[in-house]
């Protein structure tokens, strides 16, 4: 049971741009909130031992779900994109400040034994993160606060996912191609 409520949360948590745009077609504000605000409580109560760093931003969304829920206004629920990137741009950055780096710390998953020269590299890469996190912060921002509903739910369940998605595919590959030639 834990498992399936793991999956539906984090399905929910990721889907959330669409999860918005289209229960805000058929239903009220409040009830999408409501349900919002649920599954961010679930996935807090189940990753309460698991991923301390996004316990806040799951907080922050419980608390932007639950005061749209109360005020029945839509607009609270726009703002989670908006944390979730504040919240990646603080703990790559707080790794730069006191290392090692975010970025390489997951290549040590794969390849525990980094040359020296590669952790400058990773460094940079760490804050190639941080500019696009403040990027797509500052986008979700704008499409929340200005934008139509179709075009925060484009730029947020879309066209910010396939921008992360590129500079992960795109660094993974310069850096397994740059890690062969500085070995």
């Amino acid at each position: 049971m834990r498992l399936l409520l793991q999956i539906v949360t984090g399905a929910l948590i990721v889907g959330y741009p669409l999860a918005v745009f289209f229960g805000l077609q058929w239903l009220p504000p409040g009830t999408v909130a409501l349900m919002l605000c649920i599954a961010l409580v679930l996935r807090l109560a189940l990753q309460c031992q698991q991923v301390k760093a996004m316990m806040a931003p799951i907080i922050v969304g419980i608390g932007l779900t639950a005061a749209s829920f109360i005020a029945k206004e839509q607009q609270w629920l726009l703002y989670y994109p908006v944390v979730i990137n504040v919240s990646m741009l603080a703990l790559f950055g707080y790794s730069l400040k006191r290392g090692p780096s975010m970025i390489e710390r997951l290549a040590r998953l794969k390849e525990p034994n980094l040359p020296a020269t590669a952790i400058t590299y990773l460094r940079t890469v760490t804050k190639l993160w941080c500019g696009l996190f403040i990027f797509n912060g500052a986008m979700a921002w704008y499409t929340a606060s200005y934008a139509t509903l179709a075009v925060w739910t484009w730029y947020n369940g879309l066209i910010a996912y396939l921008l992360i998605g590129a500079m992960f595919a795109g660094e993974w590959l310069y850096r397994t191609f740059w890690l062969k030639k500085h070995d």
